[in-house]
């Protein structure tokens, strides 16, 4: 249900205003942006001396043939010059290395949040399509804190000084210039409305083909097996494709800008000309006015040509944050206010109470379970594939939320538990367990990476890995590639046992995976299982019924429903569904 809660949160698309954008982003900041400013200030200042002095030049200082003041010109434009080329190095240097950090900042929040946000989410979104989301979305932020926006502001204080001096030089010849200029800025911020809603379909395009090729070069056995490759080429081509189509919408938008801006600010540069010229010739204006009216005029027009490249970054990075912010707005799994009990110590009872839940509405997977599960007991949960039991184990894990009835631990209602804590003591061993790629000894560390090497012997040894790891070269610093690619099922099952061992947890949920493995493998993860489920509350999904013998209690789920329960041998005794499957198995 909060899921669905979340998923309508995040389906009303969020827009980032420039408001927004300046609150929480560049206003923390603003000590290095004011900092920015008067850097960008001064060498746009400084930049404006050579249009200036040359007036000078052509009007005072060659018709008078002054050496003096000829030096002490070339002076004053050589530390302009100099004072452009330190402020510049310093803007770059500053904001840039800035808006880095605020990028690996950001990165780190949203990876936060992700992992905060409940297993349902994962459930419905791709994997690749996150790691775009955390990695690509917030990039854009250094266009707001670096030298885009900073370039923009900066750009247009001079575009305003040098009209202002344009003005004193010329009204009619600036007039005619600022006609063509705001027609451009029209033309601009059309096109920028058009191309954020470009900006962010791009993001989401870009998520699915990243999505697309992760899974491809995770699932790269299977595809070669099935001799795929020429259908996962096609279909990496079609998203690169769409891709493409977009790219080509918005680089459409900025060429028209770019080339509306060439063809306006032509016909104004052509009409100065003409203006100008006719000017000179009546006396209206000395060669050092015309001169310095063009240099000025490439002062005003730059940052103006410039506002297609920079509105474009600034309209990416708005686009990119409004995902990140639909991504921080959702509910994390601990924003629960209902849940407010915390356990410090705990027996592991569990309790299912009428419970029922349902992935979809109106399709039930489980129907009104009823069991408890007493501390330090072995439950373990058979049927046929599709009966409902990954989901009791699921339930059981807090992954999941029933629909209706409760689950108690230690008779406190479990959907009132601060998750944290419930999880603490709680450990899982997966049929199909996640290795990190690394060595050996960190995948046991995980859990615990503070342990001591006694302890971590212990593991070991109790798990049985020390079985395979004596064998290594590098023992435990043996390194298991990808996904522990490099391990036999068997050496993955033991070394996940020997983890979840090492967490020392009390309730432990188990997908007990040895049906698909050779005798002696199987042989020694029973052995490392006992060693698991000894004196703690066991929850088993059970593939092979012949290692369930010794459970306290055996719930046999049929259709979302317990259909049977007992012992083994009380199971056996009335011959039901339980011994179907038994005998079935043993004929097998």
């Amino acid at each position: 249900m909060q899921h669905l809660k979340d998923k309508k949160k995040s389906d009303q698309k969020s827009n980032v205003s420039i408001l927004k954008a300046f609150k929480t982003i560049i206003w923390p900041k603003r000590k290095l942006v004011f900092i920015g400013l008067v850097l960008i200030v001064l060498s746009r200042l400084s930049s404006l001396v050579l249009p200036w002095k040359s007036k000078e030049l052509l009007d005072e200082v060659i018709p008078n043939k002054d050496y003096d003041q000829l030096y002490n010109l070339l002076l004053i434009v050589g530390l302009a010059i100099l004072v452009q080329s330190v402020t510049s190095f310093l803007l770059t240097r500053i904001l840039s290395v800035q808006a880095q950090f605020l990028i690996s900042e950001l990165r780190a929040q949203v990876q936060k949040k992700v992992l905060s946000l409940p297993i349902s989410f994962f459930d419905n979104t791709k994997s690749g399509a996150l790691v775009s989301r955390i990695m690509s979305d917030v990039e854009g932020v250094r266009n707001l804190i670096g030298t885009g926006l900073v370039q923009l502001v900066g750009g247009t204080i001079t575009a305003v000084i040098s009209m202002i001096l344009l003005i004193k030089i010329s009204p009619s010849m600036t007039f005619f210039v600022l006609v063509p200029v705001a027609i451009f800025g029209i033309v601009a911020l059309k096109a920028f409305k058009y191309i954020r809603p470009i900006f962010r379909n791009r993001a989401v395009i870009n998520a699915d083909v990243k999505g697309r090729l992760i899974e491809t070069l995770s699932g790269v056995r299977v595809i070669k097996a099935f001799n795929a490759e020429a259908q996962e080429n096609e279909t990496f081509e079609r998203g690169v494709d769409k891709l493409f189509q977009n790219v080509k919408k918005s680089l459409t938008a900025t060429a028209l800008m770019t080339s509306s801006s060439t063809f306006l600010l032509g016909i104004a540069s052509t009409g100065i000309m003409g203006i100008g010229g006719y000017k000179i010739m009546t006396g209206e204006l000395t060669v050092g006015d015309f001169l310095s009216f063009t240099l000025l005029l490439g002062f005003m027009i730059a940052p103006i040509v410039q506002m297609s490249n920079i509105g474009s970054q600034l309209t990416e990075a708005l686009a990119g944050l409004d995902r990140t912010e639909e991504l921080m707005n959702m509910s994390a799994e601990e924003d629960d206010e209902d849940r407010n009990i915390i356990l410090d110590e705990i027996q592991g009872e569990i309790i299912f109470d009428d419970v029922s839940f349902a992935y979809e509405e109106g399709k039930e997977v489980l129907n009104n379970i009823n069991f408890k599960v007493p501390s330090g007991s072995v439950t373990a949960l058979v049927g046929s594939s599709g009966s409902g039991k990954s989901t009791i184990a699921g339930l059981s894990a807090t992954f999941l939320n029933p629909k209706s009835g409760k689950i108690t631990i230690d008779k406190q209602d479990i959907s009132k538990v601060k998750l944290s804590s419930y999880r603490k003591h709680l450990g899982v061993v997966l049929q199909d367990e996640f290795l990190f790629e690394g060595t050996i000894k960190e995948n046991i560390l995980f859990p615990r990476p503070n342990a001591t090497e006694e302890e971590l012997q212990n593991a070991v040894k109790a798990a049985y890995v020390n079985e395979f790891t004596d064998r290594f070269d590098e023992g435990l610093n043996t390194l298991i590639g990808e996904r522990g690619v490099k391990l036999s099922g068997g050496q993955r099952q033991r070394l996940a046992i020997a983890r979840a061992i090492l967490a020392d947890p009390k309730i432990i949920i188990l997908d007990e995976a040895t049906s698909s493995l050779d005798t002696e493998s199987e042989a020694l993860i029973q052995k490392s299982l006992s060693e698991l489920v000894r004196d703690r509350t066991t929850i088993v999904i059970a593939h092979r019924l012949s290692t369930i013998k010794q459970a306290d209690q055996i719930l046999v789920i049929e259709a979302g429903s317990i259909v049977e329960r007992g012992t083994h041998d009380e199971l056996i005794a009335i011959k039901g569904r339980y011994f179907d499957l038994y005998t079935y198995q043993a004929k097998i």
